[in-house]
């Protein structure tokens, strides 16, 4: 395809990641930055220079808004005035367009896509892709889009774009926003995160009890890899009595017995206030 996308915070981290992903494609890119930090930034990784916003929103096909949460809603409504009817607005997060800070025009239309990062057990050889755990520099990953509004034959354009900005792909998901923050930020942040940032926290307190601080992580780590794989089913086999038993007893030591609620709609709609 070589429609024409404006980028959106195309100095920033993200955009930078974008923008050297969509240098490999077919697209027509106008790099849009308003931060002479960010714009040094993609001029020094991606070789690229910025546009100003109104040449950049000239004729776009797509517009990625690469900028942080709490700036979607502000920019989205200040290039609305600028967009041609039936202009695609694209989205990196569900958080913004599940918590209605979009504009109201309905001749728009609406594309969230995030990625699922590359997964914990996967088949890459190549050093490279090994070390990518982001995704987008030689890992596969699969990702996850939402056609939020406008006509289903839309889905293509925005799911290949998104397929160029975070390849290479290895799985594509068409879901609905609500099931997008579903999985972020419930299931990836409010569980796994916390979770996984109370390990660390585990671990500190072991090695602030005697453990060295390589053993520990060695130990939890390693334990972290097998424990994983059977949980997950990526191997055969089943836990010890002994590792039931510490679950059973374990689990509610750790958890409240509400915690699932965590994932229903009420609770994701105000962890996604706070955020936004």
């Amino acid at each position: 395809m070589n429609a024409k996308i404006a980028l959106f915070g195309a100095g920033g981290k993200m955009g930078v990641r974008l923008s050297k992903n969509l240098a490999k494609s077919d697209f027509q890119v106008a790099h849009v930055e308003v931060s002479d930090i960010g714009r040094k930034r993609l001029k020094d990784e991606v070789g690229v220079d910025c546009t100003e916003i109104d040449a950049a929103l000239d004729g776009a096909d797509v517009v990625i808004l690469a900028v942080p949460d709490t700036l979607i809603g502000k920019v989205a409504h200040s290039i609305s005035p600028k967009l041609k009817a039936g202009t695609m607005v694209m989205l990196l997060d569900a958080a913004a367009p599940f918590a209605g800070h979009l504009p109201d025009r309905p001749d728009l239309i609406y594309f969230v896509s995030h990625p699922c990062h590359p997964l914990i057990f996967n088949d890459e050889t190549d050093p490279v892709a090994r070390r990518d755990f982001f995704g987008g520099a030689g890992a596969k990953q699969s990702i996850t889009s939402a056609l939020m509004q406008g006509p289903d034959e839309a889905f293509a354009l925005g799911e290949a774009v998104a397929k160029a900005i975070y390849a290479p792909i290895l799985r594509s998901y068409r879901l609905t926003v609500d099931q997008m923050a579903i999985l972020e930020p419930g299931l990836s942040e409010t569980i796994c995160a916390t979770l996984l940032d109370v390990m660390r926290e585990a671990m500190d307190e072991t090695v602030r009890r005697g453990v060295p601080e390589e053993c520990a992580r060695d130990f939890l780590l390693g334990h972290m890899n097998i424990l994983a794989a059977v949980i997950f089913k990526e191997i055969p086999g089943v836990f010890s009595d002994a590792c039931n038993k510490a679950i059973q007893f374990g689990k509610p030591r750790l958890m409240r017995d509400d915690w699932i609620k965590c994932l229903d709609q009420p609770e994701i709609a105000e962890s996604i206030r706070r955020i936004t």
